[in-house]
Order: structure tokens, then sequence, then C-alpha cells
């Protein structure tokens, strides 16, 4: 049997060191506090320097992997990056958040001897949404290692929303059994201190890095017609452009934006609760998330929302009540929910202030962190 009693290691493997920081830092932090020595495996740095996460009390280590890229000697690299950091660290636990970390981390974790393995599937990509032939194509090329990465005996898999889990169950790659639904990465509800709705003419705020998956432009042509309409209204499209991933928009395209002047783009916000404050509405018309942490934040702000009826999206508001959903890829039902929000203050105001609600009932970090720690302790238990 494992010793309980002794230091526990735990790794946390990102694909982007500044997605460890804005998303799973408290874990981390409250995991240090329970015990457990806590390492931190990341690729990309994404503006983060790994001497302030080192400072925060974790020392980083990097693993050559890219988000986007597709070069097999380079994947390869990757994989046996993660190999002989398992086998430098010796972690009796590893959480892989993000696809290629739970992908390569998941498929070594039996040959390094982990002790037990939580996956973290924080949406399914842009590969789940399309059909066309060259994105089965690719999901048949994915399948086995799917299915060896979710084969460890000790292993839970988290997941964002039940529609993901159905997903990865009926097409057999992962059991039942191991699954655990944690509704998002939690929010600091602390941090969203201004609730009440700015003076002035009202903002939509879209938040998001600029995809076209994530509805860019679905956003951009539902507000040029609300400016045929004669609706008054500014729209904000703030993010930062993620030019490896395929679906990006390039900066020629950003500046087309900028040209037209039907938004405003804004580039990357650091201070998204100043942001929201800002803001009258939230708007993402996504193709399909885990759970976006944009609408938790945008709820957290007292802000109505408006986005789509898909896998994510829908598990983040209460229809209706907290927001509005509209079909995906329909830029006019679109507009015409925003102009609702727009045209009826009182009823937007209500939206945001359930929305306020159901933050505190299911999305405080608190809840989000404490989960986490039952999956670990869990998983110690289990240890053969």
């Amino acid at each position: 049997m494992f010793e309980l009693g002794g230091i526990i290691k735990l790794l946390i493997l990102v694909n982007d060191l500044s997605y460890f920081l804005s998303h799973r830092l408290p874990i981390a932090q409250a995991a240090t506090a329970e015990g457990y020595e806590v390492s931190v495996g990341h690729g990309e740095l994404g503006g983060v320097s790994p001497e302030l996460v080192a400072q925060l009390g974790f020392p980083t280590y990097f693993v050559p992997m890219q988000r986007g890229g597709t070069n097999p000697l380079q994947e390869l690299r990757s994989l046996y990056s993660v190999w002989r950091l398992y086998r430098l660290l010796r972690p009796d636990l590893v959480h892989l958040v993000t696809i290629k970390p739970y992908l390569y981390g998941g498929l070594v974790a039996r040959l390094a001897r982990v002790r037990g393995v939580v996956s973290a599937v924080a949406g399914l990509g842009s590969v789940f949404i399309r059909s066309d032939l060259r994105s089965r194509a690719f999901r048949a090329l994915l399948y086995p290692i799917y299915r060896m990465a979710f084969g460890h005996p000790n292993q839970r898999v988290i997941v964002q929303n039940q529609d993901d889990a159905s997903v990865l169950i009926n097409w057999g790659v992962l059991d039942s059994q191991k699954i655990r639904l944690l509704r998002g990465s939690g929010v600091d509800l602390t941090a969203f201190t201004q609730l009440d709705e700015p003076d002035g003419v009202p903002t939509v705020c879209f938040a998001a890095r600029l995809l076209r998956d994530k509805g860019v432009y679905d956003f951009v042509a539902a507000a040029r017609l609300l400016r045929e309409r004669g609706i008054e209204a500014r729209f904000w499209l703030a993010g930062d452009a993620d030019t490896k991933n395929p679906t990006g928009l390039t900066e020629s395209e950003l500046q087309s934006l900028r040209d037209e002047g039907v938004v405003e783009v804004l580039g990357y916000q650091k201070d998204i609760p100043a942001l929201y404050a800002k803001a009258h509405i939230v708007c993402l018309p996504s193709y399909r998330e885990g759970l976006p942490k944009a609408l938790v934040e945008a709820a957290s702000a007292s802000r109505a929302v408006v986005t789509t009826d898909v896998p994510g999206c829908r598990d983040a508001i209460v229809p209706n009540e907290s927001g509005l959903l509209v079909p995906v890829k329909s830029p006019e039902k679109l507009a015409d929910a925003l102009q609702w929000l727009i045209e009826h203050p009182a009823e937007r105001v209500a939206m945001g202030k359930a929305g306020r609600l159901l933050t505190e009932r299911e999305f405080a970090i608190e809840k989000i962190v404490q989960g986490h720690l039952e999956i670990y302790q869990e998983l110690l238990e289990s240890v053969p």
C-alpha cells in the first residue's frame, strides 16, 4: 500500500505557464497547504516568468510542447520530455491540464509508474466541433491515443460539462467510472466588487481568445446588424490573437476590423473585473466550450450574458434567468437577443444579479478547489 503519511509529490503539467497562473494557482496553493509538494511542468510561457512562479513556491520545469504543433518529430520529443520529467521528479500524482498534457502525460504515466493520474478535459477542442473529412480522419488517428491516455488503472478524468463526458464515453475511449464533473476552474468572487452597471451608452463585451470558433465573426456580424437597425451601443472585442490555433484571427484580419470600426478591438485585457465593470452585457457566441471562464466571470460581475446553446456555454448560465441562449452560428438571432437586453435595462440588471447568485452557489473558487483536493485524496486512497 502507498504510505499516506509522507510528503506527497504532485506535478501539475500545463501547455502554457500563464494558464497555470490564471486557472490552477489556487489549487496548487491549497494542495501546498494540505502538505503536498507541488511542482509545475509547462510548455510555452505565455508572457509569464518561471521565476515569478518559483517565487510563489512552485518550482517549474520546461517541457518542449507547442499547443499548435503537429510535427511528428517534435511531438515525439515532447512525449519523451514528459517521460524524463516524470523520472526526474517521481511524482505520486500528476494533474494533466488541457489536451497535449493529458494525452502525452497520460500515455507515459504507467511507464513511469506514476501512482495516480488526474486528467483535466477543459473542452474537447476544434477537432470535435467539425465534421468535415479532415476532422473525422484526425479523430480516427487520435482514437488509440485517447484510449491509452485514459487507460491508467488509478485515474480520474475531470470534465466541465456532461456533454464532453458523453462524447468520450460514446467514443469508447473512457470508462464512465473515472469521470468526475467539476464545473469550470472557479472564480474568486472577492475580485468582483463593482456590481452596479455604469452610466452611459450600453456596452457589449466579448472577452476571449480571438478565434473563429469562439464566434468572433458572429459577434461582429451581430454588431453590424444592430448598427443597421439604429441601435445605440458600443461593442468591445477584448482578447489576444492566437496564431497557433487553426481558427485564430490573423493580424491583417484584426486590422480590417479596426478599420471598419463596427467593433472596438481592445486587445488583451489583464484586469477582467475592471473590464466587465465598464460593460453592460457580456457576449460569447462560441461553437463549443468546456465551461468558459469568461461567462462565469461575467456572472460574478453581475452582468447579463448572451451565449450559444452549445456544450459548455449553456452550462454556464441559467437560461432566461441569468442570460439568454441563441442558436450557434446565427448572427441575426444573436443580434435579436442583444437588442432585447439593450432595450430592457431593468430585466438586464435582474439577470446580472441572478448570475451573481449562480456563481456564489456553483462556481466559487473555494468549491472548485475542494473538489480537486477530494479527487487527489480519492486517488491516493485507491493506490494498490
